[in-house]
């Protein structure tokens, strides 16, 4: 029904940039909230960000004054800036959605997933 698919992961050195790309397909009428979470190896996955549909953003207090995310509503979009990094920002990124979909019964709001993409912060 609807697929999130992030990009631009990747390995940066400490104090570098990174922007994270999440785009959402599939039978989607609208978005709601969207997210970015991570989860570093033997860590629960953590919250990074929201943005509401009207552009409301919340933030870990670990990323504050680093990170910015943003949302392009015509492309089904979200981003995370990333700047300043460090090491301890090394983690898989999820991207997550919460979406209006059509279907045979009615509309309905469901959360979806994507598949993650790797961030390594490392000299």
């Amino acid at each position: 029904q609807v697929q999130l698919v992030e990009s631009g992961g990747g390995l940066v050195q400490p104090g570098g940039s990174l922007r994270l790309s999440c785009a959402a397909s599939g039978s989607i009428l609208s978005i709601e909230t969207m997210a970015w979470y991570r989860q570093a190896p033997g860590n629960q996955r953590e919250l990074v960000a929201t943005i509401t549909s009207g552009g409301s953003t919340n933030y870990a207090d670990s990323v504050k004054g680093r990170f910015t995310i943003s949302r392009d509503n015509a492309k089904k979009t979200v981003y995370l800036q990333e700047n300043s990094l460090k090491p301890e920002d090394t983690a898989v990124y999820y991207c997550n959605a919460d979406a209006w979909t059509r279907s045979v019964i009615g509309n309905s709001l469901r959360n979806y997933w994507g598949q993650g993409t790797q961030v390594t912060v490392s000299s």
